[in-house]
C-alpha cells in the first residue's frame, strides 16, 4: 500500500503543470498595449532568446564531456550505467523549467504595463499570473522527473532488488540527476547574472549618474539589454536555481531514508508531500489580489495572504501523512517527524520575514540606509555591507534552531539517523510551497520590465507610478525568496553531507571515517570549504565589473558619436549592447561554473574521502553566512535607492540620489549574480561528491 503513495507526485507533476499552462493562456489573453509597447517588448523576447540559444549550446557541450566522463566510470563499474543518463535529464529539466518561465515573462512584460494603465490589481494579478507559471513549472517538471526516474528505476532497472536495497539503488542513481540539476542551475545562474548586472550597473552608472536621464529611458543604449537580463537572469537563471533547490531536498531525503530505518516508507514522505504542497500553492494563489492603492505594506500584506494559506494547508494535511506514511500507530515516536517538517517550513517563513525587514523601505534598517547616501557614495556603501552583516545574525539563528528541533523531534541522538532523516525532511517542508513562493519572486522581473516599457512608450505617469509600486514590492520579495532559497540550500547541503557519508560506507563496507579537527585532511578541507565561497564570488564580482566596463564604454560612445541621440531624434544601437552582454557573460561563466565541479575531485584526490567531508562542511557554513550576506546588502542598496527616487532625500536627480545609484550598482552583483549562486554552490560541491566518491576512494592519496 504504501508503494502507490508514490503515484501522488506525478499526479502532484499534471496538476501544477496544468494549471501552469492555464495561467499561460490566461495570461496571453491580455492586450500588449499600443505598437510601441509590442515592437519593445518583441525586442526584449529576441534579446533573450538569442542569449538563452547561444547559452544552451555552450552548456550542452559541457553536458556531452560530463556524459562520456560519467559513462567511462561506468564502464569501469564505479557507477551505476543510469548514472550518465540520470545526470542529463536533470540538467535538461532544469534548464527547461528557467526556458519556460522566461518565455512568458517576456510575453507579460508589456501586458503588465497595458494592464497597470487600467488598475493597480490587474497590474498585479497579470505580473503574479506569469510568475505562477514559472513556480508551477518548476514544481511540476521536478515531480515530473523524480517520477520517471522513481518508477523507471524500481519497476524497470532493478526490479531483481527488494526492499532497502532496491531504495540504496534507486536513490543512489537519483542523486546524480540533482548533480545535472545543479550544474545547469550554476551556469544559468552565472552567466545570467553576469548578463543582467552588466547591462544594468552600465546603464545606470552612464545614464542616469553621467548624462542624468531617466532609468529606463529610451535613449539609453543599453536600456534593452538591461529589460533583457532581468528575464536571462532572474527569471530563467532563478527559475533553473530553485528546480535543483527542490529536487535536491527531495533525493537527500530519500537517500537518507534507509538509513533512518524507514525504507520506502521514508522516501514516500518527500514525494507526497511535495504534491501536497503543490496543490496548497495552488489554492493559495487565488488569495492573492489588491485594491487600488499602492501603499508597500498593502501590497506585501497581499502576496502574504497567498503564501501563508498555502503554509497552513500544509501544516494541517502533514498530519495524516506523517501519520500514515511512517506507520506512527504502530511506531508512534516517528510522528515527531511532523515537528521536523513544520520546523523547515515555519523557518523558512521566518527567514522570509526578516530578509523583507532589512530590505523592504517600509522599514527603518533600509530608511536609515537612504539617509546615509546624505554623505555621499561611501558612506551608503559602509552602510549596506554594515546592514548585509547584520542581517545574517537572524536566518543562522533560525535555521540552527530549525536543524536542532527537526534532528531531536524526529529521533535524536536515541535515533541519531532518523534526526538527520528530520533535518532532511525540514528541507522539504522549507520548499513545500515553493509553487507559490517562487511565483511572488518571478513576478518581480516582470514588473520590472513593465516599467521600462511604460517609461520608453510614454505612458501616462500614473502607469509608472504603477509599476514603480510593483516593482518595489517585486525587490523586496525577490530579496525574501533568495534568502528562502539559501536557508533551504543550507538544510538541504546538511543532508547531502550525511549522504556523502552514507554513500561511502555503502561503496566501502566497514570503512571508519576520521573527522577529528586534528586530522590534517579533515581540518584542510575545512579551510579550503571556507574559502571556496569567497574565491567563487570573486571571480563572479570581477566577471560582472569586467562586463559592465565594456557596457559603460559602449554606452559613452553612443552618446557621444550617434548624432541627435540625447535630444531624442537618433535611436541608439540597443543590439551592440545586448550582443556585448551576451558574449562577456558566456566567456566569463565558465571559469566559476567549473570550479564548482572540479573543486570536490581534486580536494578528494588529494585529501581524501575525509578532507572532502571537511571541504563540503566549511562550505556550507560560510556559503550560507555570505550568500545571505550578499543577497541582503544588494536589496536594500536597491530599495533605498527607490526610497528616494519615491520623494525622500530630495528626490530623483538629487546628490543622495546619485549616490543611492552607486550603491545599487555595487548591491547589483551582490544580489543578483554572486549572492544566489552561492546556495548552487554549496548543494553542488556535495552532489559532485556523491557522484565521484568511488573514483576519490580508489585513487586518492589518503
Amino acid at each position: 500500500m504504501i508503494e502507490q503513495l508514490f503515484f501522488i507526485a506525478p499526479v502532484g507533476s499534471a496538476f501544477a503543470l496544468l494549471f501552469a499552462f492555464f495561467q499561460a493562456q490566461k495570461i496571453y489573453k491580455f492586450s500588449e498595449g499600443n505598437d510601441l509597447m509590442k515592437r519593445i517588448s518583441k525586442s526584449v523576447r529576441t534579446g533573450a532568446n538569442a542569449y538563452l540559444r547561444r547559452q544552451y549550446t555552450g552548456v550542452a557541450l559541457f553536458f556531452a564531456v560530463m556524459f562520456v566522463v560519467l559513462g567511462v566510470m561506468a564502464f569501469a563499474k564505479l557507477l551505476t550505467p543510469f548514472v550518465p543518463f540520470a545526470f542529463v535529464t536533470g540538467g535538461f529539466f532544469s534548464g527547461l523549467s528557467g526556458f519556460i518561465g522566461m518565455k512568458i515573462a517576456t510575453a507579460a512584460n508589456a501586458r503588465t504595463a497595458q494592464a497597470s494603465s487600467e488598475s493597480l490589481n490587474r497590474g498585479l494579478r497579470v505580473a503574479f499570473s506569469s510568475g505562477s507559471v514559472m513556480g508551477f513549472t518548476v514544481v511540476g517538471l521536478g515531480l515530473l522527473d523524480l517520477s520517471i526516474w522513481f518508477f523507471l528505476l524500481k519497476y524497470v532497472f532493478y526490479v531483481h532488488l527488494a526492499g532497502d536495497a532496491q531504495i540504496l539503488a534507486i536513490s543512489s542513481a537519483m542523486l546524480t540527476f540533482g548533480m545535472g540539476a545543479s550544474s545547469m542551475a550554476l551556469f544559468a545562474r552565472v552567466g545570467g547574472g553576469i548578463f543582467t548586472k552588466a547591462a544594468d550597473v552600465g546603464a545606470d552608472l552612464v545614464g542616469k549618474v553621467e548624462a542624468g536621464i531617466p532609468e529606463d529611458d529610451p535613449r539609453n543604449p543599453a536600456v534593452i539589454a538591461d529589460n533583457v537580463g532581468d528575464n536571462v537572469g532572474d527569471v530563467a537563471g532563478m527559475g533553473a536555481d530553485l528546480y535543483e533547490s527542490y529536487v535536491g531536498s527531495i533525493v537527500a531525503t530519500i537517500a537518507l531514508a534507509v538509513a533512518a530505518g524507514y525504507g520506502f516508507s521514508g522516501a514516500a514522505v518527500p514525494m507526497v508531500m511535495a504534491s501536497v504542497g503543490t496543490l496548497a500553492s495552488i489554492i493559495g494563489t487565488f488569495f492573492v489580489r489588491t485594491k487600488e492603492n499602492t501603499d508597500q505594506k498593502h501590497l506585501l500584506s497581499a502576496l502574504r495572504k497567498g503564501t501563508y494559506i498555502s503554509s497552513a494547508i500544509v501544516i494541517l494535511i502533514s498530519i495524516p501523512v506523517i501519520y500514515y506514511c511512517l506507520n506512527c500507530a504502530a511506531y508512534p515516536e516517528r510522528f515527531g517527524t511532523y515537528w521536523a517538517v513544520i520546523s523547515g517550513l515555519l523557518a523558512g517563513v521566518l527567514i522570509g520575514f526578516f530578509t523583507e525587514y532589512f530590505t523592504s523601505d517600509t522599514y527603518k534598517p533600509t530608511q536609515n540606509l537612504a539617509q546615509a547616501s546624505l554623505t555621499g557614495p561611501a558612506t551608503i556603501i559602509i552602510g549596506g555591507i554594515s546592514l548585509g552583516m547584520l542581517s545574517t545574525a537572524i536566518p543562522v539563528i533560525i535555521v540552527s534552531i530549525s536543524v536542532l528541533v527537526s534532528f531531536f523531534a524526529a529521533g535524536g541522538s536515541a535515533h541519531f539517523e532518523a534526526g538527520l532523516y528530520g533535518v532532511a525532511i525540514s528541507a522539504v517542508g522549507m520548499l513545500s510551497t515553493l509553487g507559490i513562493t517562487l511565483a511572488t519572486d518571478a513576478y518581480g522581473p516582470v514588473a520590472d520590465n513593465a516599467g521600462g516599457i511604460a517609461e520608453m512608450s510614454h505612458l501616462p505617469e500614473e502607469v509608472r507610478k504603477r509599476t514603480d509600486a510593483l516593482d518595489s514590492l517585486g525587490n523586496t520579495t525577490a530579496a525574501t525568496g533568495k534568502g528562502f532559497a539559501i536557508g533551504s540550500a543550507a538544510l538541504t547541503a546538511l543532508a547531502l553531507i550525511v549522504a556523502y557519508i552514507d554513500e561511502i560506507k555503502i561503496i566501502m563496507p566497514g570503512f571508519v571515517f576520521d573527522l577529528s579537527l586534528t586530522n590534517p585532511p579533515v581540518l584542510i578541507g575545512l579551510i579550503i570549504g571556507v574559502m571556496l565561497p569567497f574565491l567563487f564570488s570573486s571571480l563572479t564580482m570581477n566577471a560582472v565589473g569586467r562586463a559592465a566596463q565594456k557596457i559603460v564604454m559602449e554606452v559613452r560612445r553612443q552618446f557621444k558619436e550617434i548624432t541627435g541621440l540625447m535630444e531624442g531624434k537618433a535611436d541608439p544601437d540597443y543590439a551592440a549592447c545586448v550582443d556585448l552582454c551576451t558574449r562577456g557573460a558566456q566567456k566569463e561563466m565558465i571559469l566559476p561554473s567549473l570550479m564548482g565541479i572540479l573543486s570536490p575531485i581534486v580536494v578528494g584526490l588529494v585529501l581524501g574521502v575525509n578532507g572532502v567531508a571537511g571541504m563540503l562542511a566549511g562550505a556550507m557554513a560560510s556559503g550560507f553566512v555570505l550568500a545571505i550576506m550578499m543577497a541582503n546588502s544588494g536589496g536594500a542598496w536597491d530599495n533605498a535607492k527607490k526610497y528616494i527616487e519615491g520623494g525622500a532625500h530630495g528626490g530623483k536627480g538629487s546628490d543622495p540620489h546619485k549616490a543611492a545609484v552607486v550603491g545599487d550598482t555595487v548591491g547589483d552583483p551582490f544580489k543578483d549574480t554572486s549572492g544566489p549562486s552561492i546556495n548552487i554552490l554549496i548543494k553542488l560541491l556535495s552532489m559532485v561528491s556523491i557522484v565521484f566518491a568511488g573514483l576519490i576512494l580508489k585513487f586518492s592519496f589518503f
